[in-house]
This record gives structure tokens, C-alpha cells and sequence, in this order.
């Protein structure tokens, strides 16, 4: 049964591209000479397989057959639903995390009821390594295949897939990443991120607070952090600045003249819209630039929120180089990012790397701190956000879950259900640790050794 606040199912309807009657071929599927299983039946030992032998929620299959856990119910109010055999056929033909993507964006299997806790579950019971227990496991898929009658090619891709071209992290590939995130529609992003428009970790400084209340002491803090509150008419430079909303803040709460930078063309446009309302255009400049065309310039702090994710290891040096030259003697740079012990690629064979974010990393926050220094930084403060932003992706899949058909109405259901897996995963990581996220601050000392900074941190520990 569906739970109440789940929004509703996502498997495919009339106006979806696919449509169950695109599919009526696997009512009757071609002539085979292997004798016809239930659909539980046939796909239990690959289902075990990709399990690690357990079964901890109910499965529903297209043909009525279910698995269920052994013993004791569960205790999740959830149902993994496999609306298809096409959902066998994807990941017959792209075993792993790929194929298992694949079936979920286009509504062949579908989690209905608390996704967060589904995913919990599964996160403990599944193989860790699902490239490798997906080749492993083919044997198995493959006679459950046949059983079913199912060993044909697959649907194609979902068109959401993204497939950057060019040079890994040269420029122009960096502007096809970020527009594949981040131009989806600033209707569909003012829905889930809510009104303060911005996309990363809040500061949950009170049990009670709201994510907006929640967003603005996340920017406030990184103010303090940077000194603005104690320099009225400081020039920020803020680094892939979104809708502007860390900008806003700067200028209309401490008098600072902001240059804010991105990369999405639908970010720019909104960002100078919401400036302009707020009647800041004399303090903000909103540029549709990379990062590494500004030369000649000169800033008093620089603030990188939920950018450096898109730089890359292989750019890591050249970026803290380049914000370093930006920045006067004294200046400070707040670095905001995710991170995970000893760093991970995004590849094209995770779903993060084929829907969500193409060619991201994640870098090991040491290996931040020693970039940074590297290129002459002082480090001066480092704070993990963590459990803060799993608060902040609930909030969001709340948003999105309250208001699924308008979104689906904005982006369609495929993307739709990205956006659900992909925040509901990120919160489970944040939750068991796989996933940090980590404010690094760094300071450029001036020629004789002054940093500028206040000898404790009552001015921004509160």
C-alpha cells in the first residue's frame, strides 16, 4: 500500500514517449521453446544475487508473482515495484548500477512509499560493487531472462542520459555538465529548492529552524567567515553563484560589491532578474563565465559553494592557483564542497555520472587542504556540514514529493524520478558517512606574514 506523503506512482502513463502499449509485446512475447515462469519465480537467484542472498522488501512483478522477506514483515512501508520486463531486458544489456538506472528513470521499476528508508535498507543488504556483481551475476539474469521470454535487445536509453563530449574538464565540456544539471528549468528548481533558491547545504543553527531561515544562516555564516560583516563595501567574487542568492545576501546585509560568475545561462538570467528586484544592480555583477578567463582582477574574499564538485582533480591545482592571484594580501577564500574519504570520480557507469552530475569528483578534504596551501593559502578553519545536509536533501525530496505532479508537469516523470533517487540517495550517504561535506577556509598572507584574521572564532561560532 502507498504511504500517504509518497508522491504518486512514477510508472509511465499515456503521454509518457513509452507507453504500456508500446509494451504489449510482453504480453505475448515471441515463441520460445523454454516453458513460461512466473516473473518471480524466474528472476529470484539474480534478485538474491544483487542482494547478497536476502530479500528485505517486497518486490511486485508486472505479471501479479511477488517476492517477499522471509520470516518477520518488514518493517518498511515501501514496495520496489518491476512494472516491466524491459526493466530485465536494461539490465541484461548494461549489468550494474547502469542498467538498474536505466529501469528506474523509465518507469519499469519503481519504488512506491518511503525512499529513503527503502534505500537505506537496500544500501545494507546489496553487493557493494555493482559493476562487478552485475557480470557476476549475468548468468543468472540470463536464465531468468529466457525464462521469461525476455532475451531481446532493450528499449533504448532514456533520453535524460548525458553524454558530454571534448576533453575531460576543458572548458567547453565543463559548460555541457553544468548545463545538463542546472538548465532543466528554473520552475522546476524554485520548486524544489523552495524560495531561497539555493542549492546547497543549509545551517540548521536550531532544531525548529525552516530550510529558508536555515539557508540564510548558512550564508551569513560563510559572511562571517570571510570577514564581510567587518568590512562594509568588500569586493566578493562569488564562484558558480546559482540564482544569485549568495550575492544577494552579501550586498543587501553587508554593503558588499559582488561579482558573481556561472557557467548555466538559465542561472544568469534568473540571478539578474532577482538583483535587479531586489534593486542591487549597482552592488552585483551576474557573468556568464568560466572561472579561468578572470585575470586582472582583484577581490577582497571569494566564496565557492557547491562548485568545486565540477572542477576536478586533474584542475584542482590551476583553480586554487587562479582564485589565489584573485585575491588581495589578507583576502580569504571559503571553499564549500562535498567530499569523501580519498576522493571518487563520478564515471558513466553510476547513475550520479550518467543523469545527475557528468564528470564529477569528489575530492578527500586533505587533499583540499594541501591543494590549497600548495598555492599559497593559509588554511585557518575547516568544518564538516554533514548531517546538516542530509536535513537539507529531505527537505528538497519533500518539496519535490508534495508537488510530484506539478513537477513531472515541468520536467516529466523521467526526470522527475531522477531528481527523487538521486536526493534520496545523496541523503543516505550523508546519513552512513560515505559522503562529507566540508567549508575549508584559507587566507592569503600579506608579504610580511599578516593574515587580517580575528584571533578566535566568536565571530562566526554561534
Amino acid at each position: 500500500m502507498r504511504t500517504d506523503n509518497s508522491p504518486p506512482p512514477t510508472r509511465l502513463h499515456d503521454d509518457d514517449p513509452e507507453t504500456d502499449s508500446d509494451r504489449s509485446v510482453d504480453a505475448a512475447p515471441r515463441a520460445s521453446i523454454w516453458p513460461r515462469r512466473g516473473a518471480a519465480d524466474a528472476l529470484r537467484p539474480f534478485i538474491l544475487q544483487l542482494l547478497d542472498g536476502k530479500v528485505p522488501l517486497r518486490f511486485e512483478f508486472w505479471d501479479g508473482s511477488t517476492l517477499e522477506p522471509a520470516g518477520t514483515p518488514s518493517a518498511i512501508s515501501a514496495v520496489i515495484r518491476v512494472h516491466s520486463v524491459d526493466a530485465v531486458r536494461r539490465i541484461l544489456w548494461a549489468p550494474g548500477e547502469v542498467g538498474l538506472a536505466r529501469a528506474f528513470v523509465s518507469g519499469d521499476i519503481e519504488i512506491d512509499g518511503d525512499i529513503f528508508a527503502t534505500l537505506r535498507t537496500l544500501a545494507e543488504t546489496s553487493v557493494k560493487d555493482l559493476w562487478r556483481l552485475g557480470t557476476r551475476a549475468l548468468p543468472a539474469a540470463l536464465r531468468g531472462a529466457r525464462g521469461l521470454g525476455a532475451l531481446r535487445l532493450p528499449p533504448p536509453p532514456p533520453a535524460e542520459e548525458a553524454r558530454p563530449r571534448g576533453r575531460l574538464h576543458s572548458q567547453g565540456r565543463d559548460a555541457q555538465a553544468v548545463s545538463h544539471h542546472y538548465d532543466v528549468g528554473n520552475d522546476f528548481y524554485s520548486l524544489v529548492l523552495g524560495p531561497s533558491m539555493t542549492y546547497s547545504c543549509a545551517r540548521f543553527a536550531h532544531p525548529d529552524a525552516s530550510l529558508e531561515e536555515a539557508q540564510r544562516a548558512k550564508h551569513e555564516l560563510i559572511c562571517r567567515k570571510l570577514g564581510l560583516d567587518d568590512k562594509p563595501g568588500a569586493r566578493l567574487l562569488d564562484v558558480g553563484c546559482g540564482w544569485g542568492s549568495m550575492a544577494i545576501h552579501a550586498a543587501a546585509r553587508h554593503g558588499a560589491r559582488v561579482v558573481g560568475v556561472t557557467l548555466s545561462t538559465a542561472q544568469a538570467e534568473y540571478a539578474r532578474r532577482r538583483v535587479e528586484d531586489a534593486g542591487l544592480s549597482e552592488r552585483i555583477e551576474i557573468r556568464l563565465q568560466d572561472y579561468r578567463d578572470l585575470r586582472g582582477e582583484q577581490f577582497d574574499a571569494i566564496s565557492s559553494i557547491g562548485m568545486f564538485e565540477h572542477v576536478g582533480s586533474s584542475q584542482m591545482a590551476r583553480y586554487f592557483e587562479i582564485l589565489h592571484e584573485l585575491l588581495r594580501p589578507t583576502g580569504r577564500l571559503l571553499n564549500h564542497a562535498i567530499s569523501s574519504r580519498g576522493g571518487s570520480k563520478i564515471t558513466p557507469r553510476s547513475f550520479i555520472g550518467r543523469y545527475v552530475f557528468p564528470d564529477g569528483e569528489l575530492q578527500d578534504v586533505g587533499e583540499v587542504l594541501l591543494a590549497m596551501q600548495r598555492a599559497g593559502f593559509e588554511i585557518r578553519d575547516v568544518e564538516s556540514l554533514r548531517e546538516h545536509y542530509s536535513r537539507t536533501l529531505h527537505a528538497w525530496v519533500a518539496n519535490l514529493e508534495s508537488r510530484w505532479l506539478e513537477a513531472v508537469s515541468l520536467v516529466g516523470a523521467a526526470r522527475a524520478r531522477v531528481w527523487r533517487l538521486y536526493m534520496a540517495g545523496s541523503a543516505v550517504g550523508f546519513d552512513d558517512g560515505g559522503l562529507g561535506i566540508h567549508q575549508v577556509l584559507g587566507v592569503v598572507p600579506s608579504a610580511h606574514g599578516s593574515s587580517g584574521m580575528p584571533m578566535t572564532r566568536d565571530s562566526w561560532a554561534h
